[in-house]
């Protein structure tokens, strides 16, 4: 497989604004090629108005920028096509992609299409002594880490937003953005009529966030919750449980199968802190738990920790506020 060399980072953007994890995969990402001694690209599609230079300035060395205005909403099966032409003629050798909501959509079809293996939800990428890629995910909850290595060609990872810092910004770099057309310019299959958020929220961008689960007990009590975390000039986060029960909407999840976040203060309120949550928050920089059970899993992490009923200290606390 001699035809393969060099790292492919394929860059994400909403609205024209290059999404931050492509920052994070190039750190990563010059990581390893100088490890391997190869090239770090990056490949980007979208319409016009994307200021692709800081991906440059972020280390990619070629940034490949596939213009279109058809590329302005993320229409997975048009990304796709032209993702695969791309790589079937330039043949990277390894392929990273944000684990965002869109990442985690498009690289199953990539890695179809190729016939290629794809490690999913990667928390750390190393080059082992042999020069192999080897892909780090949680498996089992958490409960360990399974080290994968890719037999096939190329190499796909997809990677958590926000388990690696985000390059450096170099404007001292040399700017080499290179302008490619569309293999295929229209899908006429489907029409986005309309892109719906959920209130705009973004979680994962959060300074503070106030969570909560199980230990609420009526949808309307979720009331408290926002009202404690507009004090706090936060936001509000839930437990998977509260998903499930139709109470709050997903954008809002946090844990392994919801968003990771990783804010300067985390509040957990009325979580009793099971793996799967704590795989989406443990790296928050100050976590506060209050529950009403002193057993509960959540206090093993926590920097604070009050043992009471949500229902008596959460009012007390809008109210002290």
């Amino acid at each position: 497989m001699d035809e393969y060399k060099g790292i492919l980072v394929i860059a994400e953007q909403n609205d024209n604004i290059i999404h931050k994890v492509s920052y994070e995969l190039l750190n990563k990402g010059r990581e390893l090629a100088d490890e391997l001694n190869v090239p770090l690209d990056c490949l980007l599609l979208g319409d016009d108005g994307i200021h692709v230079e800081e991906l440059n300035y972020r280390g990619a060395e070629t940034v490949y920028y596939m213009k279109s205005e058809n590329f302005s909403k993320p229409e997975e099966y048009l990304y796709k096509q032209n993702i695969v032409k791309f790589i079937d003629e330039n043949k990277p050798e390894i392929i990273l992609i944000g684990a965002t909501n869109f990442g985690r959509s498009i690289a199953p079809r990539i890695a179809a299409a190729l016939k290629t293996g794809l490690t999913a939800d990667c928390t750390e990428l190393q080059i082992d002594d042999d020069n192999n890629f080897i892909q780090v995910r949680p498996a089992f909850s958490d409960n360990i880490l399974a080290h994968i290595k890719t037999v096939t060609y190329p190499k796909m990872a997809t990677i958590r937003y926000k388990e690696f810092d985000e390059a450096e910004r170099n404007v001292d770099r040399e700017i080499n953005v290179v302008k490619i057309k569309p293999y295929m310019d229209k899908y006429d299959e489907v029409e986005i009529v309309q892109s719906f958020n959920e209130n705009d929220v973004n979680i994962t961008e959060a300074q503070i966030v106030v969570a909560t689960g199980r230990a609420i007990k009526k949808k309307e009590d979720l009331k408290m919750i926002k009202d404690f975390a507009n004090k706090v000039g936060g936001v509000i986060g839930a437990s998977r449980a509260l998903v499930d029960a139709g109470m709050i909407g997903s954008v809002y999840q946090v844990g392994y199968s919801g968003n990771r976040v990783k804010p300067k203060i985390y509040i957990a309120c009325g979580i009793s802190g099971a793996p799967q949550h704590l795989a989406g928050m443990k790296e928050s920089e100050t976590i506060i738990a209050i529950n009403s059970d002193s057993s509960a899993p959540i206090f093993s992490i926590a920097d604070y920790g009050y043992v009471g009923d949500i229902y008596e200290i959460i009012p007390n606390l809008i109210r002290d506020l």
